[in-house]
């Protein structure tokens, strides 16, 4: 039992600490000025081609990915890793198409394996568990077997 019990606490850690990454990262894509990662994100993506605004769009896609990780259900995690699956695309894309440095290149393929490892951790065995479907009188309807 107690070794469930730390089993439990070590994945909730490993989430909380997934979601704190990127809640910092959220926080990097809309401070103004440099960050610790370097010039300033509006910099930096201009310098990718993008408009300076968009570090708001993605900031704010890792703002609710984090929240989602650190929510204690499977339909939350899937959603927040595969959301976070996304937004990694376009990092690995972006940082591969820009021929950027090995070291500034490798964060963002790391995280979207770990993310991948994430969603298929919590996949959903029915796709209707992620989005429940929508009533009139607010209850959901009962699922019949296939």
């Amino acid at each position: 039992m107690a070794q469930r019990i730390r089993k439990a606490r070590l994945i909730t850690g490993v989430y909380w600490f997934l979601g704190f990454e990127f809640f910092v990262g959220f926080v990097t894509k809309f401070w103004p000025g440099p960050t610790f990662f370097g010039p300033a994100y509006a910099e930096k993506f201009v310098d990718w081609g993008y408009h300076p605004n968009m570090r708001f769009v993605v900031g704010a896609l890792e703002l609710t990915a984090a929240v989602l990780l650190v929510i204690p259900r499977r339909e939350s995690r899937f959603l927040g890793a595969a959301l976070l699956v996304l937004v990694l695309t376009g990092a690995v894309t972006t940082h591969l198409v820009d021929d950027a440095p090995f070291w500034q290149g490798t964060s963002a393929p790391i995280h979207w394996v770990i993310m991948m490892i994430v969603a298929l951790a919590n996949w959903p065995a029915d796709w209707r568990d992620v989005v429940p479907p929508w009533s009139r009188r607010g209850a959901a309807p009962a699922r019949t077997a296939i």
